[in-house]
């Protein structure tokens, strides 16, 4: 088994069961943002899995969910608008885990990967991931301030 698979695994064990605990526990803010979590832990998986078993195909996959999973969120936070105004989740502190694991996952994939197409294909997957999950929990958190950025 090569570290790859055991990053995979790892990232999976820790990752995943909390976003399957917060996604079939709690309130409705937990579980909107515990599956934005989620796609961000299985894409990186994907990525870690392509780099473990020498299969390309997987980060096609990866990238396909950097882009559904964010956009996914933003379809949740639409439609439950509503639900989410009495108490609006704050993930600051997801999305900052989230964005310091994209960023060590993709680091360590180009590097093994070399220049190349591969690594801008994962340079932007990383970007997308980090870009995505900030949009998306600024949006279930109520949207930007409309003063520009000052707290609420």
């Amino acid at each position: 088994m090569s570290g790859w698979l055991v990053a995979a695994t790892a990232l999976l064990a820790a990752g995943f069961g909390p976003v399957v605990w917060g996604v079939a526990t709690g309130p409705l803010e937990r579980r909107v943002v515990a599956q934005n979590f989620g796609t961000s832990v299985v894409c990186l998986v994907m990525l870690l899995l392509a780099q473990g078993y020498a299969r390309p195909s997987y980060v096609d996959l990866a990238l396909v969910l950097a882009v559904l999973g964010p956009a996914g969120t933003l379809v949740y936070a639409r439609l439950l608008a509503d639900d989410l105004d009495d108490r609006p989740p704050h993930a600051n502190l997801l999305t900052v885990v989230a964005a310091s694991a994209t960023a060590v996952v993709v680091v360590a994939t180009c590097v093994a990967t070399g220049p190349g197409r591969a690594m801008v294909k994962l340079l932007l997957i990383g970007v997308l991931l980090v870009a995505g999950n900030v949009i998306a929990s600024r949006a279930l958190a109520g949207g930007f301030p409309p003063d520009g950025g000052a707290a609420r």
